[in-house]
């Protein structure tokens, strides 16, 4: 309230004559009984003759709103404190309850218009002259807007801390169920409840990386039911029955813009397993092994690749060991001969499928195939060698690919240092 007993609007409080007060005070029972039945008649919420709570509450608030109003006519310096305090608790206990301020708001407009009905009756006996029934008017307005806003403040306080509190619980559910090894299924539920989320049949983990820039992509928008903690390191979420009906196209759409990796469906309880494996993508996707594309990227499309990282150190010392007959090359060499002896083993060892897989004349694929076999032997005619030799060359074109990265024991120094090998790792 301002200064000199100015309300927030400026019309001052002190305008009107102190001695209304005094003739207001004898009536204000009659009055407060008017308000509330007028208010139990217009406002259905209300309306709770045996709730004597209920009621007990609502007439100490007509009391305490009614008693401040002659007060402050009264004597302008009174502190509007204590009331508007009331409503704030108002608005937070209906908050609490559930209920929307609404019934409040419609509530504090009855009591306005009875206590404005009942003041023109009185003026006209009191013979009160226009201009100080208008300033009483205008002051009766901008005290109802400050109740209203007492209350609709506390309202956004409950609000804001019911969200709060609920935001924790559902961030401390994230943990719960990413947690390694998992939790018991009676603590989930526990939580779940607590939090207000319907523990579903299967859930998908996601992981949010940093866009091209090395920016955190924008923050997307997700339906109530997703589990959601933005502030982790990977952050992260959980979307309960990805595979349902539509489900696939809604994930799409929120996670729209940004770089997103869903983790396999797994049943809750494996939750933990689904946020590794999309973790793991992601670390892929922003090295470059895999592709970045312009939509979500799951995991389940990329398992192979996943199986080829899972342990680069083994894969790093089976490139060593099996392209050890490329160690004396120029990079270049090695280059193009590691790319022909791939195509040679995915294309079933057919030359001419070779030229058209890599747009060379078939006689050059000729000719790096008898450079292959003067180099690796018969190892190319050991299926299991071939095997081996196929996972490692996946690997470098993935790499080289996507990344620039090799792994291929370099080309021998002209001192004749032994060979070094780049690893996956950068």
């Amino acid at each position: 309230m301002a200064e000199d007993g100015a309300g927030p609007y400026g019309r001052p409080w002190n305008d009107l004559p102190r001695e209304l007060a005094d003739h207001m005070r004898p009536h204000l029972d009659e009055v407060a009984d008017d308000m509330i039945q007028e208010i139990r008649t217009r406002v259905s919420e209300y309306d709770r003759p045996s709730d004597g709570a209920y009621s007990g509450t609502m007439r100490q608030a007509v009391e305490r709103v009614l008693h401040y109003f002659v007060d402050r006519v009264g004597d302008a310096g009174q502190d509007s404190g204590p009331v508007t305090d009331f409503f704030r608790a108002i608005g937070r206990g209906e908050a609490g309850e559930g209920r929307s301020l609404d019934a409040v708001q419609t509530a504090i407009r009855v009591g306005g218009m009875v206590s404005w009905r009942r003041i023109t009756e009185g003026a006209m006996v009191l013979e009160v002259s226009p201009r100080t029934l208008g300033a009483v008017g205008e002051i009766m307005m901008q005290f109802q807007d400050e109740l209203a806003s007492a209350a609709a403040e506390g309202f956004a306080q409950a609000k804001a801390a019911v969200a709060g509190e609920m935001q924790r619980r559902r961030k401390r559910l994230l943990d719960l169920l990413f947690a390694d090894p998992p939790v018991g299924s009676e603590a989930i539920a526990d939580l779940a409840a607590a939090a207000q989320w319907p523990v579903p049949r299967t859930v998908a983990a996601v992981a949010l990386g940093r866009d091209h820039r090395g920016a955190r992509a924008r923050q997307p928008a997700f339906p109530p039911d997703v589990l959601v903690d933005l502030t982790r390191r990977t952050p992260s979420l959980i979307i309960p029955d990805p595979d349902g009906p539509g489900r696939a196209n809604v994930v799409d759409r929120s996670l729209s813009g940004c770089l997103a990796v869903v983790g396999p469906t797994v049943p809750v309880a494996e939750a933990a397993r689904s946020i590794q494996w999309a973790r793991k993508t992601l670390g892929l996707v922003e090295r470059g092994v895999i592709e970045a594309t312009s939509g979500v990227i799951r995991s389940v499309e990329h398992m192979s690749t996943l199986i080829l990282f899972q342990d680069e150190d083994l894969i790093t010392s089976l490139a060593e060991l099996r392209l050890a007959p490329l160690g004396h090359l120029r990079a270049g060499q090695q280059d193009r001969l590691a790319e022909t002896l791939l195509a040679w083993l995915q294309s079933g060892r057919n030359a001419n499928e070779v030229a058209l897989r890599l747009h060379v004349h078939p006689q050059t694929v000729r000719y790096r195939l008898r450079q292959l076999e003067e180099l690796f032997g018969d190892q190319l005619m050991d299926p299991d060698l071939r095997f081996d030799l196929e996972i490692v060359l996946r690997a470098r074109a993935l790499l080289t690919d996507q990344a620039g990265e090799r792994v291929l024991p370099t080309a021998r120094e002209a001192v004749g240092d032994s060979a070094e090998v780049v690893t996956f790792r950068r």
